[in-house]
């Protein structure tokens, strides 16, 4: 079995996903009372940072350990604007659960390092310094890792070293973690990867921290595959491929579909975030084309097979500078300069603006399920699916990476707030890949897809035969099942 691990705390079990197996762990706050025999040992858990994701894990893990003597503590920097914030979720110095960065880090059993990748890439040689003698680190994202051998450097060789990553941005974290107070099961699914494991109980405060999370399953995975899905991703499917799409799509549907604004908003990008996340979050994305009469099904897979591998080869570059460090060398670089030259937003465009006035008088029963954006979406998803399966990713990965973080966590924050939303309140190393690679996503849509949709090149059966027939909407259903337990709710 390759991906397969053993805990000594919790009951685990084994899922087929298209012909392999994989181990995973159940969530559940049913399985809360296990928990400070996962952390056994840890007294204090020091949560470093108040970004996307620090405010939602410091607050589900204090309540998951409600009860226990364990500690959770937030370390910031002094003068930090978080500060206030954190000191509002709870989190005061009076109660001994907020402090100086480095004085949490110097006092806790096991640190969770939630800072930003910049960040974690100039301050590391301190915050490892600060570390104490078997202590564990803890990271939700491998940025680090690649960083570390970009310079030639290793973490400190006695401490644990592991990740918890959930597949979805902070607020969903905290937002489905709420929702799931009276329902078992409520959470962003997460993986998990072991580094270093020095006591022999990394495996088991892994699992635990993401119990405490409230993740519905947790898979195994390693930090570097996880580093390599999830950069790949937010450039291509989940945020930087999305925003070309929608802004080429756009375009198209004024241009040549003599639509107007508010029609072509409706169609590009309240189509894929509303009727298409949906229909593929709770049935798949071969439903999309199944559920289409046979004349959008010919539009459908038109679009499909044109784009198909156009896509396969943007998101196949993506990949590789991913793979090299080149993203990560560019993230290190950015940071630098961003406190000079900040990033702008995209928000104040003419499609976005019409977006506004769009969800303002939104109808949802009435967003069109356009067979043209559907194939295009479902393209680049089965592209970016395609490139992880061949470079070794697991199935559970692929999933989540490539499909379940886009329907179940982003795409209902771009339903409710936009695209453009997303694209300019992500994290910087998110951003700065969506404003890199979207473009580029925009111009080979306009400039390939679209021109070969409209000369009528006969639609390639193969490649429509091989998308019905693809494994992974066997490896979909399985993971479906142990989505969350309620759709997410967000607030406006």
């Amino acid at each position: 079995m390759q991906w397969d691990f053993n805990s000594k705390v919790f009951e685990t079990e084994v899922i087929d996903l298209a012909g392999t197996q994989e181990r995973i762990l159940r969530g559940g706050r049913d399985r809360f009372h296990l928990l400070p025999k996962a952390f056994e040992g840890i007294k204090q858990i020091g949560v470093i940072g108040w970004g996307s994701q620090g405010p939602a894990q410091a607050q589900n893990l204090r309540e998951s350990l409600e009860g226990t003597d364990i500690r959770v503590k937030i370390g910031l920097r002094p003068g930090s604007a978080s500060m206030a914030q954190a000191r509002a979720a709870g989190f005061t110095e009076d109660n001994g659960t907020l402090g100086e960065m480095y004085d949490v880090i110097r006092a806790s059993d096991m640190v969770l390092l939630l800072i930003s990748d910049a960040a974690q890439a100039d301050n590391y040689k301190e915050i490892f310094a600060a570390l104490r003698p078997g202590a564990t680190l803890g990271l939700s994202h491998g940025f680090l890792l690649q960083h570390l051998e970009n310079e030639g450097t290793t973490f400190p060789p006695d401490n644990n070293v592991i990740a918890v990553c959930p597949k979805g941005m902070g607020p969903s974290v905290r937002r489905l973690y709420e929702q799931g107070r009276d329902l078992n099961g409520a959470g962003i699914n997460s993986s998990f990867a072991v580094v270093q494991n020095v006591d022999g109980k990394a495996t088991d405060q892994a699992l635990g921290w993401s119990i405490a999370l409230g993740s519905p399953y947790t898979f195994m995975t390693t930090l570097k595959n996880e580093y390599k899905s999830d950069v790949s991703g937010e450039r291509a499917v989940l945020l930087g491929a999305v925003h070309g799409a929608v802004e080429a799509l756009f375009r198209r549907f004024i241009q040549s579909g003599g639509m107007t604004d508010a029609e072509a908003f409706k169609n590009s990008v309240e189509s894929i975030t509303g009727p298409i996340s949906k229909t593929i979050s709770h049935e798949g994305i071969l439903s999309l084309y199944q559920s289409l009469d046979d004349d959008d099904q010919l539009k459908f897979a038109r679009m499909y097979t044109l784009a198909y591998p156009i896509f396969n080869g943007l998101i196949m570059e993506i990949y590789d500078d991913v793979e090299c460090g080149n993203e990560v060398r560019s993230v290190v670089s950015a940071g630098k300069r961003l406190s000079e030259f900040p990033m702008g937003n995209i928000a104040g465009t003419r499609m976005w603006r019409v977006g506004e006035s769009v969800r303002a008088e939104r109808d949802e029963n009435n967003i069109p399920l356009h067979p043209e954006t559907a194939g295009l979406y479902a393209a680049l998803m089965m592209a970016q699916v395609d490139l992880l399966l061949s470079k070794g990713h697991s199935y559970s990965e692929i999933c989540n990476e490539s499909i379940i973080e886009a329907v179940d966590s982003l795409n209902p924050y771009m339903h409710a707030r936009g695209v453009d939303y997303m694209v300019d309140n992500c994290s910087t190393t998110a951003r700065l890949g969506a404003r890199k690679w979207g473009p580029r996503f925009d111009h080979i849509i306009e400039q390939e897809v679209f021109t070969g949709f409209d000369s009528n090149i006969d639609i390639d059966e193969n490649r429509i035969q091989a998308f019905v027939q693809h494994p992974v909407h066997q490896a979909l259903r399985v993971c479906s099942e142990l989505r969350p337990s309620v759709d997410i709710s967000v607030g406006i």
